[in-house]
């Protein structure tokens, strides 16, 4: 997970399109700008990794500020829309209805499709048995980076929920603890109050 995480410290970074894992902390707001020519197919897709409830909100905005995308609270979503207009486009993680709970959130925004593998690999002609394989074989590959970012966001939220599992139980074991030792002091206490009552009673009757 670390080999990928990029911590982000500005409230505003621009980005070329890629993927980005970042701290959210509370009551904050954080923005990404990216150039998009008109009639470009984007994808923004995003998750919380960890904090909290696993929740953000997020919001996506054109060049002249119209919402293409509004989501409030969601812990992961997708979202692919086709650019209209020439410019900046803009969109936005925002923490602010925490007020004392930071999270980790990936983003990947992919802006256009991937280059051709060979240059006149869009010609009319078929393309020969190598140049097939060697396609193929690139599809394949960008597959398991997918796969391989999927199961580490996945890793990194259970590794957070299981070591947030582990302060619990510690927590509680350490009040068991406390309280196992509050009672076992108060019987011994009280059970030495009986004797010495006791041992108090028979010396005065004796005397």
């Amino acid at each position: 997970m670390s080999g990928f995480v990029l911590s982000a410290q500005l409230l505003c970074v621009w980005v070329l399109g890629s993927e980005l894992t970042f701290e959210l902390p509370d009551n904050a707001k954080q923005c990404f700008y990216e150039d998009i020519t008109i009639g470009t197919k984007c994808t923004l897709e995003f998750q919380v990794v960890t904090g909290g409830h696993y929740d953000v909100d997020c919001r996506l905005e054109d060049p002249e500020g119209a919402t293409l995308y509004k989501e409030m609270k969601k812990q992961y979503d997708s979202f692919t829309f086709t650019a209209a207009k020439n410019g900046t486009y803009k969109f936005c993680f925002s923490n602010e209805f925490s007020t004392f709970t930071h999270k980790t959130v990936y983003f990947d925004f992919q802006v256009g499709d991937d280059p051709p593998l060979f240059p006149n690999e869009n010609r009319v002609t078929a393309l020969t048995q190598m140049e097939s394989a060697c396609v193929s074989i690139h599809e394949a590959l960008k597959s398991v980076i997918d796969y391989q970012t999927h199961f580490r966001l996945r890793e990194a939220q259970g590794r957070s929920r299981a070591e947030d599992l582990n302060t619990r139980v510690a927590f509680w074991s350490i009040g068991e603890a406390i309280i196992l030792l509050v009672v076992s002091i108060s019987q011994v206490v009280l059970l030495r109050s009986f004797f010495s009552d006791r041992k108090t009673t028979t010396t005065r009757v004796g005397s």
